[in-house]
């Protein structure tokens, strides 16, 4: 019997959205692409959840706590 590339459990690789959508830099003003990479309870997602790069996950994580800094985003989420 043979097996089909999807029963060895395989997935796509996921690619950086940043880079797909051609930004540079990553903007703490834009809570709405921000909001999209933490929780509902406020963490920020690992890279291996969202695929984004290892440069991208740096800025992002930077604009976030700057976010979180300047009241833009919250530090926990409301019970």
């Amino acid at each position: 019997m043979v097996k089909k590339f999807g029963e060895f459990g395989f997935k796509k690789r996921k690619t950086c959205p940043f880079i797909d959508a051609g930004i540079k830099v990553v903007d703490y003003k834009d809570t709405q692409t921000l909001s999209r990479f933490i929780t509902e309870r406020g963490k920020i997602l690992p890279r291996r959840i969202t695929g984004v790069s290892y440069r991208y996950q740096k800025l992002l994580c930077n604009a976030i706590k700057r976010a979180r800094h300047m009241a833009l985003l919250p530090f926990v989420a409301e019970e």
